[in-house]
């Protein structure tokens, strides 16, 4: 390319010098330039005019015919257009390959721009969310599925869990919902059909409430007649009284199992939200200790620190199980002689109850299920101490009904926390309570 311009320009200069000497004669070598520099003009503007006529109208045919650099400007555009053809001709390819392939799938599929608005979807998104091409095409996408939970669910940006909900044409299909973030600020929506999986969850809570329902009849006729044959021990032999004892631990371990089965079949099946009020932590936090120094016997010192002065608003009762369950863990776990705090503080994600002790701390791999139904860290020693394996997952049920979430932090030998992480919208000021008291 270097050379070509040296070319071009000797060739202006020698125009110019043919110019000078053809006018030199008639005393007219600056017409003689002008008419030089006048013809090279004309040269570049056909040649210009032949560019623009190429790229106008015949873009895709061969280019003009032209020598030097201009032969080499065409060469090089040619080429250039060539490649991007093959470029845009493999993009379409892929991008039908695509859609030929999200047109395959069962779940549907719902492209988003930065703005929300639907561009594309599969045809599963039109059978499951009655999505319509003539219609919908640059609809936003909460105009479409306007349920509170999903445009709570798109604008929060958080998008690390899924959402399940009702089909927006069909309340019997459950869908779950995942949107994934891409591109510029653009969004993928896909739902899927778990219908039977949510029927067969269904199924597996009303087995489990209603056989644990069934239970609780039997055992307390179990546990009265044990009752009262313990209150004859002194006239039974002293192996058979040592067997009514057992039983007696056996049937009362039994009830705590059906009890929590019951409390965690109603946290799942009831959708909550029905008795949310101020809750007064200081006392609720006070009772929570005196019920865990009572289980401790002295082996534990157990203290409370109070640093939020806002309460917090939901129910009551779930919350003290679920503090409950935290606080006789730590009594049950922590070995003796730990130092346990029960907290209610804030920090910069949200206000939280704690439950911290000193003792022996979890494995960090055991933390991810903890909040499994029946996982036990140690089986020997968990059923040695009277739990029922159902604890922590009663406190991740009755956090998500009141917009929470729990936080575990352990090592071995440095100790446990549990942090109870509830979002601002869930805190209230005392005096706001009283000035609504006082107004209703």
């Amino acid at each position: 390319m270097q050379r070509l311009w040296k070319r071009e320009l000797w060739r202006l200069a020698g125009l110019t010098a043919i110019g000078a000497l053809i006018g030199w004669p008639f005393s007219a070598i600056g017409a003689g330039i002008a008419v030089a520099l006048a013809l090279q003009l004309a040269y570049q503007l056909h040649q210009l005019r032949a560019l623009h006529e190429w790229l106008a109208q015949h873009p895709h045919d061969e280019p003009p015919s032209a020598s030097g650099l201009w032969g080499e400007l065409f060469d090089r555009l040619y080429r250039y257009q060539k490649g991007q053809r093959i470029t845009q001709r493999r993009l379409r390819d892929t991008l039908s390959r695509i859609q030929e392939s999200s047109e395959a799938m069962r779940d549907s599929v719902v492209m988003l721009d930065r703005h929300g608005d639907m561009e594309w979807w599969n045809s599963a998104a039109e059978r499951m969310l009655g999505l319509k091409p003539a219609l919908d095409r640059g609809q936003h996408i909460t105009n479409l599925l306007r349920d509170p939970r999903f445009v709570d669910y798109f604008q929060a940006r958080d998008y690390r869990e899924p959402l399940t909900l009702s089909s927006p044409i069909d309340e019997q299909m459950i869908l779950q919902f995942q949107i994934t973030l891409y591109g510029d600020d653009e969004r993928l929506v896909m739902a899927r059909d778990i219908t039977r999986l949510h029927r067969l969850e269904q199924m597996r809570r009303d087995f489990v409430a209603n056989v644990s329902h069934e239970l609780r009849t039997p055992l307390t006729v179990l546990s009265g007649y044990l009752e009262t044959y313990g209150d004859m021990a002194d006239q039974l032999p002293g192996r058979l009284g040592r067997g009514f004892e057992q039983m007696r631990s056996q049937t009362t371990r039994m009830q705590n199992l059906v009890n929590d089965l019951l409390l965690l079949s109603r946290l799942e099946i009831d959708q909550g939200g029905q008795d949310d009020t101020p809750i007064e932590l200081t006392s609720l936090l006070d009772n929570i200790r005196r019920d865990a120094e009572a289980l401790s016997n002295g082996h534990h010192r157990i203290d409370v620190e109070i640093d939020e002065p806002r309460r917090l608003v939901g129910s009551e009762k779930e919350i003290h199980s679920a503090l409950s369950n935290l606080a006789f863990n730590a009594v049950r776990y922590a070995g003796d002689q730990s130092h346990i705090v029960l907290r209610w503080t804030h920090h910069t994600d949200g206000a939280c109850l704690e439950v911290e002790d000193d003792g022996e701390g979890i494995d960090p791999h055991h933390i991810p299920r903890l909040t499994e139904r029946f996982y036990r860290v140690d089986k020997g020693r968990s059923t040695a101490t009277g739990g029922t394996g159902l604890g922590l997952a009663i406190v991740k049920h009755v956090l998500l009904r009141h917009d929470a979430r729990l936080e575990i932090s352990s090592h071995p030998g440095e100790g446990t926390v549990f942090r109870c992480v509830f979002p601002d919208t869930r805190l209230t000021d005392a005096e706001h309570d009283s000035c609504h008291q006082r107004q209703a």
